[in-house]
């Protein structure tokens, strides 16, 4: 009768724990359904990318092609096909650039690995896409000897261009005495005396040069102390008045000039620049109205100037726009995102004592309105006396809707320094099966904690040091987790629109990304990282310690043990932590955006860059690289118990076998949980396959939330005093009822005695795994 009831009460825990078992992976599968549903219907982004073809990306409600394509999805051909011609062989050319050759000079030259040969496509009068004729180079003369060539007046200044031109083509290539060089060369070609075609020409090569990194520019402008991009933006504001009423339009950069006629009533010009299918601009998208009195922008507008001469007497104006500011590089602003920054020039032929010229502008600057939101903005000019942006006589204009308005009262070059708030995407609360799983883990770890220690007199030994550190880490971890998580920030309501842009504040502001600061989310990531780093040198002192205990020897532990183990449990995170924080702070050199160089700002835990940045951030060195050699170890020492003890099979067992092997399951279970072993999920969850890794995380989170429930289980509920206190609270229960009730039915009273033998015939934990507690070795251990 009695194993009758024993096995019917196990049957009934067995059925009892699949059916959890089913209900919890049921429940893990439907929100996988439902969130891989909603990643497959929901983003509008995912069918704007699809829209748009070649490498088109969705901006503003249209696509914005690269250079080699143009079009409503950018379908449309806008490059010319490989070709070859004199000899020389050619790459697929973009429209309106010059391609290099696969030619380039001889080892044994001076312009090692320079083109030899460089080609235009343009278009033809009858609107073809058509290659032009070859130009050649010289592989003896570099960009050096150029500058020497160029300061004699005599010289063919036409030559020395297109030589310019050529040298330049392969912006890849080029470094940063490269790049002072070649502006040094242009500048002077600029120069009133020069010839006008060889001026076409090296408008084109300073297009070619704002095709360089931003890095090559900045460092080339630290070493420049002669002023040479000061000298070549003054050229080109002169030259800007030079050309009647035509214009020359290259990828980064368009001149306009203007002429007014005599005894005109307007002595306004209106220049736009119209936007294109990509961020390069193109010939016919600017234009010029000369009896214009007011701003008029309309949807295709990305830029636009009126320009107020002030004086009828002014016979001409020029404009200039550059497509960014690599030219123009500041102490003051730090443009951290590549958004194209146009800069426009306008200028008018007075002298300087009758100068009474004032400017009106509107930008509709591109950028990446699914990730940035614009902040605030800055109305600025380039003062060439202090070769940098400056505020004075501009004021910001609240002008037209859609559109950054701004007014100076003189003409000189001009932008707006825009600053932007990340669209973060703030994840939403924790789910269901998160909650549940921490809920459960806290009341485990709390209840395993005030056991090891009101048990202590009871169970006759000192606390289980090693269980309550790992439990106490694991504790405080899972609360600060489940409160600490999420971002207060994710509360805070963002600006829409423009609406809320403060347009009597006109300061030039440091950085074009604005952080809401939140020190409470940093200090929480801090705790995070730091209690989640001490969980796991606790489970790699466990698996330490057991493994000297079973494996290496009986001898009793040395003096001070538990101080010096304290020590490394606690000690050892709190200084990786602490270093790595103080790296970080004092490579940011005291800014107030250091903080997310260590935390998200989505949640609250360790930065994760992108890409490169990965090498050397410290989410890998202070993390991910001690979690690794702790699961390494762990795992290595677990095989060893589990082959040498665990399962080594013994002579004198006397149980059943299926005893035995439950007891050899259970205690298997019980190491592998204080581990950690089940962290190995973790890395699955790495894979860029998206099914897979929702499909692992949520298998990460049924192991790892319900960690602690698995420790009381395993540490608590299994030990005979837990089951003997247990089975005493259970008859005062009985007895309670039976004084309220003194006739209690049948199916009560053996449900009672259900409960009663359930808890009894849970086997125990062996009093041997208890660490840090003397123990004598059985043949059964």
């Amino acid at each position: 009768m009695h194993f009758c009831h024993t096995f019917h009460l196990r049957m009934l825990v067995a059925v009892v724990c699949g059916l959890l078992t089913v209900v919890i992976l049921v429940l893990g599968i439907w929100r996988t359904v439902i969130r891989i549903q909603r990643g497959t219907f929901s983003p509008s982004s995912s069918t704007a990318i699809e829209f748009c073809r070649n490498g088109g990306t969705w901006e503003k409600s249209r696509c914005i092609c690269t250079e080699e394509w143009k079009g409503l999805r950018c379908t449309i051909a806008n490059f010319c096909e490989t070709s070859t011609a004199m000899g020389f062989t050619f790459a697929r050319i973009p429209v309106g650039r010059y391609g290099p050759s696969l030619q380039t000079c001889d080892k044994n030259t001076a312009n090692v690995g320079s083109p030899l040969a460089i080609r235009l496509c343009g278009i033809s009068s009858y609107g073809e896409i058509e290659l032009k004729n070859v130009t050649m180079g010289n592989c003896s003369d570099n960009l050096e000897k150029l500058e020497e060539k160029i300061n004699d007046i005599s010289t063919e200044s036409k030559t020395i261009s297109t030589e310019a031109l050529v040298l330049t083509s392969n912006t890849s290539t080029l470094t940063a005495e490269n790049i002072t060089s070649a502006a040094r060369v242009v500048g002077q070609i600029f120069n009133e005396t020069r010839n006008a075609d060889a001026k076409i020409v090296a408008v084109a090569t300073v297009s070619q040069l704002l095709d360089a990194s931003e890095e090559i520019f900045q460092r080339a402008a630290a070493n420049d102390n002669d002023d040479t991009f000061t000298t070549l933006i003054e050229q080109m504001e002169i030259y800007s008045l030079s050309l009647g009423n035509k214009s020359v339009v290259q990828p980064n950069i368009a001149v306009q000039s203007v002429n007014l006629e005599n005894g005109t009533e307007s002595s306004s010009v209106l220049f736009s620049v119209q936007k294109g299918s990509s961020d390069s601009l193109v010939s016919g998208k600017t234009s010029v109205d000369t009896k214009a009195y007011k701003l008029n922008p309309d949807e295709q507008t990305e830029l636009q100037i009126l320009l107020s001469t002030g004086n009828k007497n002014t016979k001409t104006c020029g404009f200039v726009v550059y497509q960014n500011n690599k030219l123009f590089q500041s102490k003051i602003f730090t443009a951290t995102l590549n958004f194209s920054q146009k800069i426009i020039s306008s200028k008018t032929d007075e002298s300087e004592q009758d100068r009474n010229a004032s400017v009106k502008m509107v930008f509709n600057p591109k950028y990446r309105q699914r990730e940035f939101q614009l902040y605030s903005y800055a109305c600025v000019y380039w003062n060439f006396a202090t070769k940098d942006w400056d505020t004075y006589g501009c004021y910001k204009n609240r002008g037209i809707e859609r559109f950054l308005g701004c007014h100076c009262n003189h003409t000189t070059n001009f932008a707006v320094l825009m600053t932007f708030k990340k669209d973060y995407q703030y994840p939403k609360s924790l789910d269901i099966l998160s909650n549940f799983g921490c809920a459960l883990s806290i009341a485990g770890l709390a209840l395993t904690i005030i056991f090891q220690i009101v048990t202590r007199k009871v169970r006759k030994t000192s606390v289980t040091w090693v269980l309550v550190s790992l439990c106490t880490s694991m504790l405080i971890f899972n609360l600060l987790f489940v409160f600490g998580i999420e971002n207060s920030n994710k509360t805070l309501k963002t600006s829409e629109s423009d609406t809320d842009i403060n347009f009597d504040n006109n300061e030039i502001p440091v950085r074009d990304i604005i952080d809401i600061q939140n020190p409470g989310c940093t200090l929480i990531a801090a705790l995070l990282h730091y209690f989640l780093l001490v969980t796991f040198t606790w489970n790699g002192l466990s698996a330490a310690q057991l493994y000297f205990f079973l494996i290496r020897t009986m001898k009793p532990l040395p003096q001070h043990f538990i101080i010096f183990i304290s020590l490394i449990g606690w000690g050892i995170p709190a200084i990786i932590v602490g270093v790595t924080m103080g790296i970080i702070y004092a490579q940011s050199g005291n800014k107030s955006y250091w903080e997310l160089d260590y935390r998200q700002e989505e949640i609250c835990w360790l930065a994760i860059p992108d890409g490169n940045g990965f090498i050397a951030s410290p989410f890998l060195w202070s993390f991910i690289i001690p979690i690794t050699v702790i699961l390494i170890t762990n795992i290595v020492i677990f095989i060893i118990i589990m082959v040498k003890v665990l399962w080594k099979n013994s002579q004198n067992l006397t149980s059943t076998k299926k005893v035995s092997s439950l007891k050899k399951i259970l205690s298997t279970l019980s190491v592998a949980v204080v581990f950690g072993v089940t962290w190995i999920l973790a890395y699955f969850m790495l894979i860029n396959n998206d099914d897979i890794r929702i499909v692992f995380s949520y298998i990460f989170c049924l192991f790892n939330s319900t960690q602690g429930l698995q420790i009381f289980i395993l540490y608590t509920v299994r030990t005979k005093i837990f089951q003997s206190e247990a089975s005493k609270v259970l008859k005062s229960l009985s007895s309670s009822v039976g004084r309220v009730k003194p006739l209690p039915s049948i199916t009560s009273l053996r449900l009672r005695v259900r409960m009663y033998n359930m808890l009894r015939s849970f086997p125990a934990i062996h009093e041997h795994f208890r660490l840090l507690e003397p123990f004598v070795m059985t043949e059964e251990t």
